[in-house]
């Protein structure tokens, strides 16, 4: 088990103080809650520069903040290609989609599919968010708690448990305006530990930050851009496009694949719209959205940079601590140690403290907005979108049992990832698998509104089943010498989510126009 030992009483009182005033705040944005529209809602009285800062917190989990150096590290600054359809993605949203999250007061972009397909498709794409999100947020808290385990000596358990109850603890109490201003503390939180790791990695190397940028260009670590120019020029169109679907990342892969990724996670996943949901009008939440498309994509160039940093440092200069040994199918690599490693041995103490809150901060930030938003759809979706008889005060004591409830399912999930290989694997992947589906099924569902609702329950349903395949065939012995012979490479999953659209589209498209066909014969 590691040791504490790298932390002095100092350290311990500024992570003690932070997570007793986070538990504070939540407390204190709890004692006014009536209703599910101050639950989940916010009374609508929050202020949008909050809720754009909430947005970027509640999309970069605790393995984001040490998964993104990691990656920088052992490759170089390519993934921030796909930040580049990130920002595409939120200013599309903000134009297109924000008006329709305000023409009357909903909870969820799947009322949306109520308003015009039925109830079952409303049923449909609220399941398949809760069984995503479940699983994708259970895998975040357990990849998270592994290398969170070095810094605070815990065992896996414990790691899990402890993130899920605080995070648990001011969103129930808090709901989902706690939630939104301790995100954006806990955004600038981390903002704030990247800006510290980027100006002091440069004072401990020689040469200062003109060595250590001379150093990661010569090292290749700074290269940003790949066009898969070559595969064109050398295989024709066929290698081009299998070299743009496969990984590593590339131009076309962030522009189109990453606009379409954000397209469904900002405008499609409850995670997300329900922040833009709280904000007081349309302005209000499109400025919103301006906002986190402001500050994701130097947010992750910051952590990149640390990551190339880290590199350099590393060549001259040893490991404190060995770099643990990494389970096979993990989820996790070896480089995801390197940036805490780095701050439990080469941090002045105190500053290490605070770096240490910066990662509890990203992990709690990701728990509490998976636990508002699932209780939200199951709340709002699920009993009161089909049982809307009760009194307002029942509604609202089930939001909070439903919260807890699925606190419970994320340590389950989290556990379950420890052992089951199988589970894992699928949970990481999943919200890729869904995404399209969410997706085409609310095009068609604000754009197209006629067909009823079977054509877009099938539709989802078939994406789903052909991302499975696509998941899953590379991978298995009997099929994965057919799919290289024919395929070629895995499918990146950067493509999953537009793929999956074009699959609900077209197959909602045409079983509408088979129905009509026969209905007309």
């Amino acid at each position: 088990m590691p040791s504490t030992s790298h932390f002095n009483a100092g350290d311990w009182a500024i992570i003690v103080a932070y997570l007793l005033g986070v538990i504070a705040l939540g407390v204190w944005f709890g004692k006014d809650q009536r209703n599910t529209r101050d639950y989940f809602l916010g009374s609508r009285n929050i202020a949008w520069w909050g809720i754009g800062l909430s947005i970027v917190a509640a999309e970069t989990s605790a393995l984001t903040i040490i998964g993104v150096p990691a990656m920088a590290y052992g490759t170089n600054l390519v993934f921030i290609q796909m930040v580049i359809g990130y920002v595409i993605a939120r200013l599309m949203l903000a134009v297109v989609m924000v008006p329709h999250y305000f023409k009357g007061e909903i909870y969820s972009p799947y009322q949306l599919f109520a308003d015009t397909l039925g109830p079952e498709a409303r049923q449909t794409a609220g399941g398949f968010f809760l069984i995503s999100e479940t699983l994708a947020a259970g895998v975040r808290v357990y990849l998270a708690g592994i290398p969170v385990q070095l810094m605070l000596g815990l065992d896996v358990l414990p790691a899990i448990v402890l993130f899920v109850v605080l995070s648990l603890v001011y969103t129930y109490i808090g709901g989902v305006k706690a939630v939104i201003w301790t995100d954006a503390l806990q955004f600038g939180l981390f903002l704030i530990g990247g800006i510290f790791a980027i100006a002091y990695i440069p004072t401990l190397v020689e040469g200062g930050w003109s060595g250590v940028f001379a150093k990661a260009a010569e090292g290749g670590k700074l290269q940003w851009l790949n066009t898969n120019l070559d595969a064109a020029t050398e295989g024709g169109f066929w290698k081009f496009l299998q070299a743009s679907l496969a990984s590593p990342f590339n131009i076309w892969m962030g522009v189109i694949g990453g606009t379409f990724v954000t397209m469904s996670s900002h405008g499609a996943e409850q995670l997300i719209v329900q922040r833009v949901l709280a904000c007081k009008n349309v302005a209000d939440g499109r400025k919103a959205l301006v906002l986190s498309a402001v500050l994701i994509l130097p947010l992750f160039l910051i952590f990149l940079i640390a990551g190339a940093m880290l590199w350099v440092f590393y060549q001259t200069h040893p490991f404190q601590i060995a770099i643990p040994t990494v389970k096979p199918g993990s989820g996790i690599k070896a480089n995801d140690y390197i940036f805490p490693i780095f701050m439990m041995t080469e941090v002045p103490h105190l500053l290490r403290g605070f770096l240490i809150v910066a990662i509890l901060s990203a992990a709690m930030s990701s728990v509490s907005s998976a636990l508002t938003s699932l209780a939200s759809v199951s709340t709002m979706d699920f009993v009161k979108g089909r049982h809307g008889k009760r009194s307002e005060e029942f509604y609202l004591r089930f939001s909070k049992y439903s919260t807890v409830a699925w606190a419970v399912a994320l340590i389950v999930v989290a556990y379950l990832s420890r052992q089951v290989e199988f589970v894992l694997n699928a949970a990481f992947s999943l919200r890729g698998l869904t995404s399209g589906a969410l997706l085409g099924g609310l095009l068609l569902a604000v754009f197209r509104r006629r067909g009823g609702p079977w054509p877009v329950v099938i539709g989802m349903c078939a994406s789903l089943a052909v991302m499975t395949a696509i998941q899953t065939l590379p991978r298995m012995d009997w099929s994965k010498a057919a799919w290289a012979a024919i395929i070629g490479p895995e499918i990146f999953w950067p493509w999953f989510t537009l793929i999956g659209t074009v699959i609900t589209l077209t197959t909602a498209l045409a079983v509408e126009a088979v129905t009509a066909r026969r209905s007309t014969q």
